[in-house]
């Protein structure tokens, strides 16, 4: 299909993805409205944050009388900007649970919570991450993982409310967008579709932060040549059998390749993507190295034409550099972005 008809793509940000975690979220809200982004992912942790500053003290995270009374002011914030919460985020470590655990009955009960959020903050898109194994308790089994977010998306589907998918490129059961794809045709509801990646998708099949050059160095794919052919027959692969209408929304970053490779453990309790995924992640035409215009286009070709949302963890090569002020920054993520669909639409 043609990559023509881009002025029907909408750009939106995620929350988490601007300023500090100690940023208030109206002034993350005001620099992004001011940038000319007409929505955003509300992130999890922004509605605990400014739940604490209303009410002078932290709030659980499992209040949900008082987070749905802090949701609801903060679509009031979200009107005042004119601003969409396009979707909330990140809801991990869900499915895979077995039956009859409390973890089960615990990740159950968070659905219901943060759909009443969703409700409140005028939302009907849940992304959930494919998410790796925390511990020994989890299942990897396809059966499994599709049977839990069958019944998620029928527990939802109760409020016309839906699930964006995501491959995340550490997860122990579905790194790759074929995998969350395979899952997401398995499960079959109407309500769940796919939350695309760009980070997500060439960092699982293209880039690895653990060797020396930043690809990927398996067997499967010795040269580097040979890598990108057969990441971009996997992208040709998308556009070719994703349906546009299945796909709900693509996230847009980049990757630094790290300074040196990362181990190939644990690195604080986080695998090596993980961590690359929380900390080197620029917007695009920022010092990233990964080919994710490839990825635009493939999704452009799918004929889906909903949001390009920017999603960045940009801690500099180092991981560590503190964040720019707000302001500009969230001027230069619009530019970023407006080039980035440009140009995956002229090829």
């Amino acid at each position: 299909m043609s990559t023509s008809g881009t002025d029907q793509v909408s750009l939106s940000y995620a929350t988490c993805s601007i300023g500090s975690p100690s940023s208030p979220l109206p002034e993350k809200l005001s620099a992004l409205s001011s940038a000319g982004f007409t929505a955003v992912e509300l992130a999890f942790p922004d509605i605990l944050s400014y739940a604490a500053s209303l009410n002078g003290h932290d709030v659980a995270p499992d209040n949900y009388p008082e987070l749905v009374k802090v949701a609801k002011n903060i679509r009031q914030l979200c009107d005042k900007h004119n601003l969409k919460v396009m979707m909330l985020q990140p809801f991990a470590n869900f499915e895979g649970w077995p039956r009859g655990s409390k973890e089960r009955e615990d990740a159950f009960k968070r659905a219901n919570g943060w759909s009443e959020i969703m409700t409140a903050v005028g939302t009907d898109l849940l992304q959930v991450g494919s998410t790796d194994t925390p511990n020994d308790k989890l299942t990897t089994s396809h059966e499994d993982i599709v049977a839990d977010l069958r019944e998620l998306a029928d527990l939802l589907g109760t409020r016309n409310q839906r699930i964006a998918y995501e491959n995340w490129c550490w997860s122990s059961h579905a790194p790759t967008w074929k995998q969350v794809w395979e899952i997401v045709h398995a499960v079959d509801r109407p309500n769940i579709g796919l939350c695309l990646d760009t980070f997500q998708t060439a960092g699982s099949e293209y880039g690895d932060p653990t060797t020396s050059s930043g690809h990927i160095e398996e067997s499967t794919a010795p040269t580097t040549e040979l890598l990108t052919q057969q990441y971009i027959a996997s992208l040709d692969e998308l556009a070719r059998t994703v349906p546009a209408d299945k796909i709900y929304l693509l996230q847009v970053s980049d990757a630094y390749k790290p300074l040196s490779p990362f181990e190939n453990m644990t690195i604080d309790g986080a695998r090596p993507r993980a961590l690359w995924s929380h900390n080197f992640r620029p917007m695009p035409y920022r010092g990233g190295y990964l080919p994710i215009e490839e990825m635009g286009r493939a999704v452009l070709k799918t004929g889906f034409r909903g949001w390009f949302s920017m999603e960045i963890f940009d801690g500099g090569k180092t991981g560590k550099e503190q964040p720019a002020d707000m302001g500009p920054y969230a001027k230069d993520a619009m530019a970023s972005a407006k080039k980035f669909l440009e140009r995956c639409a002229a090829a």
